[in-house]
């Protein structure tokens, strides 16, 4: 029976791995739609910035109550991995508690603490459920999280409790089964488990061993199965943040805030303008082999791999958008929508490259007035809120700006009042309507 058991426990684990194997390819893929960008300097830089904004969660503390809340849940998964590890061993191998006779006490400690750290991420699970359908806090009630965004939070909350339901229907039955002498270890006593001692002859003591046996199977079976439908459900979840938080702050831009890049094809025209050796009717030599350049991005390929790295790490928490003073005011911009919406049309997009055998063929919509209306891009103030309150590093300005380039670029479709502005700045060399002979004449007035 435990070769059973063992074998169907290597398909499922198999089975739920190369699946999740397979969607990561996708993901990677997807992100490689992106132009290219060096995000690989200063590489001491970006391992120090991985390791406190991403290990160490320093940005979540700007916020104190949810950050106590998400610590505990983020802690909890990690340290948890160290069950699951044990779990991995018996289930291949058909042993039980396989790290108990070699830790000895320290095991004990172990899954005490593990416990522990599983009761805090019961409170802050349901906490947060609390906090999204009863307290119905704004920025976790905005209209882009209506239908699915909403359900895929509640859901994966609603798995944490089930998942904790299990640890400690696992541990407890065990837990009485060895008081009795009729666990799978020799002898009388207890495990002297932190929580587990107490809840389990609580909850389980008055039951018969038949029974017994059968639930500690069922809790033990109960937190691999969550495990790996958690996996493979990430790929559909907003959850992937938990593995892209760490590339995604690893590969942020390390630059000052504020601070734009310079379209590479307009600063080549620029320094050759301003060479004073070079032939001004001169004609660029021919690259037949050169695609045409585009100015911005109206679409996901326009971006580079980092920005669509970024859509898909954001975690919808919604901080950028109760920190946009556009959206304060009552504007259209959302900048976790802006993100949402740039992760559904990549997603958009892979689907069509899978349909068409690995090649993307064009379709009617764009990111840009499909998914991004100008409205919404206008609205930014570019005052870098979202990116500063970002708990991940991710820049949905970065992505706005590329956009706008394209309005302004390749459209002509700035706002009157801009498009007056440059004109001006053109003819005037100043943003006001004023011949250049007039500019000074202010300082003339009394």
């Amino acid at each position: 029976m435990n070769y059973l058991s063992s074998i169907v426990f290597l398909i499922v684990l198999i089975a739920g791995v190369g699946f999740f194997a397979k969607n990561v390819k996708k993901i990677i893929r997807n992100i490689k739609l992106g132009k290219d960008v060096d995000r690989f300097d200063r590489s001491s830089e970006r391992w120090k910035n991985m390791a406190l904004v991403a290990l160490g969660q320093k940005k979540m503390f700007t916020r104190p109550v949810p950050a106590i809340l998400h610590f505990a849940l983020y802690t909890a998964f990690v340290i948890t991995q160290i069950e699951l590890l044990e779990i991995l061993i018996d289930g291949v191998f058909g042993t039980h508690r396989f790290f108990k006779p070699a830790l000895g006490g320290f095991y004990t400690f172990l899954i005490s603490f593990i416990e522990i750290l599983s009761v805090l991420a019961l409170v802050a699970t349901v906490a947060f459920l609390s906090r999204r359908n009863l307290l119905k806090l704004p920025r976790l009630n905005k209209s882009e999280l209506l239908g699915w965004p909403m359900k895929d939070a509640n859901l994966i909350l609603i798995m944490e409790i089930v998942l904790v339901t299990c640890i400690f229907t696992m541990n407890g039955t065990d837990e009485v089964l060895y008081n009795m002498g009729k666990s799978h270890f020799e002898g009388q006593g207890s495990f002297g488990f932190s929580v587990s001692q107490y809840v389990g002859p609580a909850l389980f003591g008055s039951m018969s061993e038949g029974t017994l046996i059968i639930l500690e199977r069922v809790g033990w079976w109960g937190h691999f199965m969550m495990v790996m439908i958690f996996l493979n459900y990430l790929y559909y979840s907003k959850h992937l943040h938990i593995i892209l938080a760490f590339p995604n702050t690893f590969f942020a831009d390390l630059n000052p805030l504020g601070k734009f890049d310079n379209l590479e094809s307009v600063t080549k025209e620029v320094k050759l303008m301003m060479d004073p050796n070079a032939d001004p009717f001169a004609a660029p030599a021919p690259d037949a082999d050169a695609a045409p350049t585009k100015f911005g991005a109206s679409d996901v390929q326009d971006l580079n791999w980092a920005q669509l790295l970024n859509a898909y790490t954001c975690t919808e928490c919604g901080r950028c958008t109760s920190s946009c003073p556009a959206n304060q005011t009552g504007k259209k911009l959302s900048p976790r929508k802006i993100m949402m919406d740039t992760r559904d049309r990549l997603e958009e997009v892979g689907k069509n490259i899978d349909t068409n055998n690995g090649v993307f063929v064009e379709d009617s919509k764009s990111l840009l007035n499909d998914y991004i209306t100008q409205e919404e891009l206008w609205a930014c103030t570019s005052c870098n809120a979202c990116v500063e309150e970002c708990p991940v590093n991710i820049s949905p300005l970065s992505i706005i700006m590329d956009m706008r380039r394209y309005l302004v670029m390749e459209q002509s479709a700035a706002p009157q009042s801009l498009n007056a502005m440059m004109t001006n700045i053109e003819n005037n060399s100043a943003p006001w309507q004023y011949s250049q002979m007039d500019r000074l004449n202010w300082k003339d007035e009394k």
